[in-house]
Order: structure tokens, then C-alpha cells, then sequence
């Protein structure tokens, strides 16, 4: 059984609904909190509003993350996609094509994790190594600020000066910094390092791009010091949380980077919104993904969700989902204000490296599991193993067929020796990688869990839990700079 799109996009759930799995029944006992759940939806749409929903200042916030994927005139009055705001996005990507050596993206949560998928995805691991004619006279890209590690950041900083050095003439290098709230911890100590040892460096030009809060009367730390600069700014919107952030100027300014088709991307995001509007269950991929992991949950204690990719580059994709999950259900309290310790837990996997590490677990562990599987149709560039040792008969048996076949008999089995145990498991499958296909699954997803925060009755757009410990870590910082006599 499967959801397939006219793009060919398709949820296969054959292994998670049926006899001895979600059942029908389970989908009816939530007919009506569904039923409302896509109301629910309707109304963020059309209102940018959720019930209960408020900002971290306690403030009601609206909720506009459905509005990014259509380009409108309207939407720049919100800081979100625009005609005007791609065009910006379009002239950025010309203005660092041969004319910038290195970016430095910084940036933690949201305002990292979308934009390295995008990043992995379609530059993948040697993007840095090739020529600058192969890179189509695009600059190579580093990311910090997502830990506050001095040697890994130091080694950054080494790097960019040693290949200074190389090219005998001032490497120039823009670092783009993306906070909010214009202050972030783990960023801007980054980014403060990182730019004061390259302004030092006689041998370095440094630009930077500050990606903020785009409001100019109640300005963040990092929208004044970039208005006093006369750096250059991309918005983070409001109404749009981190972990939805890839389809705005925080990821898409990477996208600009490396000379993505942002409007594909945008426009597979727009399509899978659309399908998600569809008030039949069976049609809406959101809607479905989201009732029926709900319901294996709470009816079959399947409560942890292993984001389980078939491709090295879509690792970060499954830790992306990872935030996205974890922020958006995490919650102790629902809308009602009772204690519910709610949230599926989600686990990072990648086919088919963690089928000789964790498949062991999955297969014969406690039955608290979802294994989803994501698997692209065709790949492009593919490879076909060859005979090259005809003189072994084991690996023979393996020559003549191409590397994505491989690849996707060993999901198959994979999926296939789950089921046979009593173990949920579901596909998404992309019909190739690309920009249109992966806006249609990262929106898919982001959907779904609010799909899901309706069906839990928790607020999917607020991260109580985040505020707590940063709460606690300013007073700590205080008194370490105390003890340091400063």
C-alpha cells in the first residue's frame, strides 16, 4: 500500500498499517481529533494562527511556515518569500560567484541543520576539493557556530589562513552569521573569534552577511552591529521557528551559495502543500504520516522514530528530522496545561552503514520502534560493480549490477526481515535527488508534525524546553568571567 504523488513522490506503509500493525480501527478511534487536526491546518494557512501558541516571550505568535513555499508579493510584507526577496537571494549567489574564495556559514539548530542538507546534498563531501571552474565560480563552504569548540574552530581558522598562504594573493572569505535572536551563544562566540582572527590576517578580505531578525525599531545585537557595518542582511522571519527555517533566507541563503534552483526547490514544497490539503486521509501524505505514526505510538508503544536514509549524503536529512521531531513534540505540558510528557524519540540511521551497527537492535529489541526508510528511484551518475575477480565465485555473484540496485535490495530486506518480526517500518521514495523531490519530503515532514502536535493537543511551535537550560547558562557564564577576573 502506497501514497503516490503525480511526481512520483510516494509514502509506501505497507509494513506499518494492516493486520498486526496500525489498524483501521485505530485510525477511526482518532477520526474526529483528525478531522479537527486538519481544520486546524486550514486555519494556520489561512490565519498564521494555533491555538495556544505563543512566543518564548509568552506572547501570542503567529505560525507562517505553510506561506514559504509561494512566492508572493504579499508575502514580503512578512519577511517571507518574495518576488524581490529571490531576486536578493539570485544577486547574492552572482555576487560570490568569482569574486569569493570561501564561506563560512555560521549558525546552530535550524540555522545549521537545513542548511548542511542542503549543502551535503548537492555539493556532497569533495565540493571544497574541486576547481574552481568545476564549482561553476562558486566559493568553497565551511560551517561553524554550531558547537563552541575552540580546537575544531581554531582548526577553521588555521585552514583559511594556510590557504592564503597557497594562493599568494588576500583570500577572500565571507562569513554569513545566522541568529535570530542576534545573540546566540554558540554562534556569535564563533563568529567573534572567527572574525577577529581574519580581520588580523593581513593576507584574508573579510565580508560578512548577517541573517537576522529583519526588525529595524526593536533591532537585534546583530541587525545594529550590521546596520553600523553596512553588512549586508537576509531575514529570519517571524512566525518561522529554526527547525522550519530551510525554506527562508537562513536556508536559502546556502542554497544561494552553492547555486541551487531555489524556486524547484520551493515549488516541490508548494506541490507537496497542496497534496496536504486534501481533506481525504488516504490522499494527504501529512496528514497520513502523522495519524498513523501518532497511532502507532499511542496504540502499539512504538515510540521512537528511526530516521533511516539509503545514501552517505542524506545522513544530515535524518539529523535534521532529528530537531524537527524532538523540538517540535517534545513537550511536558499540552495545550491544556496537563502534564503529559509527550514525544517520540527520534534516532539517526543511514543504510546501509547502520544495518551492520543498529539493524541488530531494530530487529530483535523492544518493540518500541518505527524504522522509515527514505530511497531515491534513480540515481544519477550511477555505478555498476564489475567482475573484477571472476576467479572468486562470491564476488562474482555480485558483479553486473549497478550500486543503487545493491543498495535498494539490501533496504528491501532490511524492510522486508523487520516485518517478518513485528517491526513497523515505512518508505518515502524520492524519485530522483533533487531540488524539487527534497522540497516535497522536508515539507512533508515539517506537516507532519504539525499534523501530529494537533493530534497530541501540544503546541509543535514553541520550544519551552530550549529556553530552560539558556535560562540557567547566563548567570553560569557571568560567574565564570568573574572567576577569571574579568
Amino acid at each position: 500500500m502506497a501514497l503516490t504523488l503525480k511526481s512520483g513522490f510516494s509514502f509506501d506503509y505497507d509494513n506499518l498499517f494492516g493486520e498486526g500493525k496500525v489498524t483501521q480501527a485505530d485510525l477511526d478511534f482518532y477520526a474526529e481529533d483528525l478531522k479537527k487536526a486538519h481544520e486546524a491546518m486550514k486555519v494556520m494557512r489561512r490565519d498564521g494562527f494555533i491555538k495556544a501558541h505563543l512566543s518564548k516571550d509568552g506572547n501570542p505568535e503567529k505560525v507562517y511556515f505553510s506561506k514559504l513555499p509561494y512566492i508572493t508579493e504579499e508575502n514580503g510584507k512578512l519577511n517571507l518569500n518574495s518576488p524581490a526577496s529571490i531576486q536578493k537571494l539570485h544577486d547574492f549567489t552572482e555576487h560570490l560567484r568569482n569574486n569569493t574564495d570561501v564561506v563560512v556559514s555560521l549558525g546552530i539548530g535550524g540555522s545549521f541543520l537545513g542548511n548542511k542538507v542542503l549543502f551535503d546534498i548537492f555539493c556532497g563531501e569533495f565540493w571544497n576539493t574541486w576547481t574552481k571552474e568545476q564549482r561553476k565560480g562558486l566559493p568553497k563552504v565551511y560551517f561553524s557556530g554550531q558547537n563552541i569548540d575552540a580546537r575544531r574552530t581554531g582548526d577553521i581558522i588555521n585552514h583559511l589562513k594556510a590557504m592564503a598562504d597557497h594562493i599568494g594573493r588576500k583570500l577572500k572569505v565571507c562569513l554569513i552569521c545566522i541568529s535570530k535572536s542576534g545573540g546566540t551563544l554558540d554562534t556569535m562566540s564563533n563568529f567573534m573569534v572567527m572574525y577577529d582572527a581574519l580581520q588580523k590576517a593581513e593576507n584574508v578580505e573579510v565580508e560578512v552577511v548577517a541573517v537576522t531578525d529583519p526588525n529595524m525599531e526593536k533591532k537585534t545585537l546583530l541587525k545594529q552591529i550590521a546596520v553600523d557595518k553596512g553588512w549586508q542582511t537576509f531575514a529570519v522571519p517571524d512566525g518561522v521557528g529554526g527547525r522550519f527555517t530551510v525554506f527562508c533566507e537562513v536556508g536559502l541563503s546556502t542554497a544561494a551559495v552553492i547555486g541551487m534552483d531555489i524556486e524547484k526547490f520551493l515549488e516541490g514544497a508548494r506541490d507537496m502543500d497542496i497534496a496536504c490539503q486534501n481533506d481525504d486521509i488516504w490522499q494527504n501524505p501529512a496528514m497520513l504520516n502523522a495519524a498513523l505514526k501518532f497511532a502507532a505510538s499511542e496504540k502499539h508503544g512504538r515510540n521512537i522514530e528511526v530516521m533511516m536514509p539509503y545514501g552517505d549524503y542524506l545522513k544530515s536529512l535524518s539529523e535534521w528530522y532529528i530537531q524537527l521531531l524532538a523540538e517540535s513534540l517534545g513537550k511536558q505540558f499540552n495545550k491544556d496545561g496537563k502534564d503529559v510528557c509527550y514525544g517520540r524519540t527520534p534516532l539517526v540511521a543511514v543504510g546501509t552503514t547502520d544495518m551492520h551497527s543498529q539493524t541488530q537492535q531494530h530487529q530483535e529489541g523492544a518493540l518500541d520502534k518505527v524504522v522509515q526508510f527514505i530511497k531515491v528511484d534513480k540515481w544519477a551518475n550511477d555505478l555498476t560493480i564489475p567482475n573484477a575477480f571472476p576467479e572468486y565465485q562470491k564476488l562474482a555473484d555480485i558483479s553486473g549490477v549497478t550500486m543503487s540496485g545493491a543498495l535498494e535490495v539490501a533496504r528491501q530486506s532490511n524492510a522486508d526481515a523487520l516485518k517478518s518480526n513485528k517491526r513497523f517500518n515505512a518508505c518515502f521514495t524520492l524519485p530522483e535527488l533533487n531540488e524539487y523531490h527534497l522540497g516535497e519530503l522536508l515539507y512533508l515532514l515539517a506537516m507532519s508534525v504539525a499534523y501530529e502536535g494537533e493530534l497530541a493537543n501540544v503546541d509543535a511551535f514553541n520550544q519551552p524546553g530550549v529556553e530552560a537550560y539558556k535560562r540557567i547558562m547566563g548567570p553560569k557564564l557571568q560567574e565564570l568571567k568573574k572567576s577569571m577576573g574579568l
